[in-house]
């Protein structure tokens, strides 16, 4: 690769020395996960570790991390594990695409385990592993393998952009590309782990997407963004296009025991395997404009899924009515819940059955293979993995 470095080679060498020095005095060396001074490390906890952090905060995942590793301590005990026990730590913790590629990952490491003896070695046979990208590859292996493995996640990212002045848009694949090639010639050959968690470290706690604390950085000398006073114009991405919102009944179903309706949702796309309540798509909108409503037969049955196109009918149906909570500002104000796609406003709704139109409505969704729950609010909030927006609705009624 041709890519020019900005750099003297001075610094560019010196580089890693001022990240690691300050890292050793100065940087965060009790985070459970950490390797960095185990002469044995554990890809595992790695593993587990770099999955949770993707997109979500050290302070969010601790916990999360301890609960796994308490519950699964070996990568046998997550794959051997059910998935509603998976979803059930996962829960709350969002993007629960992430909980079943670790599911899936962790029965395809078994295999390889098995089969080799041990973990994978090397960064392409971690790639190979469901839902493990070419960064999370390298921290896997530079730090629970102590082998040589180069990272470039978004810490990463803007630490270099930064130093560097690097002005082009990060989303774009020339930039990428450059961004790898100056990781990989900043990374040490020697004890590449170490100084991947420092520069985790660096991003998170001095070159932080607001307010960097420049004044302490090791490497503010010879940062272009510092130099420039446009620390927070690095890195360059594109402005993001504004989201849609999605509209939503969230239907609390009650039997004569007052338990709630509770339906699995399928394996494939949003909160996939998690447990929800039926939902009664209404419209979605970008900003005044209506993209979509539930008239519209393709937007019904893309935004409602099986068990909630059987709910809603059986509703209409049996001629019933959903009530809405009584509550004058949640009517007025419906739950926000924001994905990375969308906004979704949720409205509880309410609707008490007697015991055969319990009976009838649970035989028709499990006649069609859909998996059903009757639990109260307490009860599912203990024993299912519920996504965050549940526990809004849940908190609100």
């Amino acid at each position: 690769m041709n890519t020019k470095f900005n750099h003297t080679k001075a610094e560019l060498d010196s580089f890693a020395p001022r990240i690691l020095n300050w890292f050793d005095d100065y940087g965060r060396h009790d985070l459970p996960w950490q390797q960095h001074k185990t002469d044995t490390p554990n890809p595992y906890i790695v593993w587990l570790s770099e999955v949770m952090l993707q997109q979500t905060q050290v302070t969010t995942v601790i916990p999360y991390f301890q609960r796994f590793m308490t519950s699964f301590p070996t990568v046998q005990d997550l794959a051997n594990a059910e998935w509603d026990n998976v979803a059930e730590h996962w829960a709350g913790l969002g993007y629960y695409a992430r909980a079943r590629n670790l599911h899936k990952g962790a029965k395809q490491l078994v295999e390889i385990i098995e089969e080799t003896g041990d973990f994978p070695q090397t960064v392409e046979g971690w790639e190979a592993i469901s839902g493990v990208g070419q960064s999370t590859a390298g921290a896997i292996v530079a730090m629970g393998l102590h082998g040589y493995g180069v990272i470039c996640d978004g810490n990463v990212k803007r630490v270099i952009t930064r130093w560097a002045g690097i002005e082009g848009d990060i989303t774009k694949s020339a930039t990428t590309k450059e961004l790898w090639a100056l990781a990989e010639r900043l990374t040490p050959t020697e004890d590449s782990g170490h100084f991947a968690q420092a520069m985790m470290d660096m991003g998170a706690t001095l070159c932080t997407r607001r307010n960097p604390n420049c004044s302490q950085c090791p490497i503010h000398a010879d940062c272009i963004a510092y130099h420039q006073g446009k620390q927070e114009s690095y890195p360059v991405k594109a402005k993001k296009k504004p989201k849609p919102s999605k509209f939503s009944n969230a239907l609390v179903i009650t039997n004569t025991d007052d338990k709630i309706l509770w339906l699995q949702r399928p394996d494939s796309g949003i909160w996939g395997g998690l447990w929800v309540l039926p939902l009664q798509f209404e419209k979605k909108t970008l900003g005044k404009k209506l993209l979509s409503t539930s008239d519209e037969d393709k937007a019904y049955e893309s935004e409602n899924s099986l068990a909630e196109q059987i709910v809603d009918q059986w509703i209409a149906d049996n001629d019933l009515k959903t009530h809405p909570i009584n509550d004058g500002l949640l009517e007025s104000a419906p739950i926000k819940h924001t994905l990375t796609h969308f906004h979704w406003y949720l409205q509880p709704q309410t609707l008490a059955l007697n015991a055969k139109q319990a009976e009838q409505l649970s035989k028709l969704l499990t006649d069609a293979d859909i998996n059903i729950l009757w639990l109260p609010a307490t009860e599912a909030k203990e024993t299912l993995g519920l996504p965050k927006a549940m526990l809004k609705v849940l908190e609100a009624i």
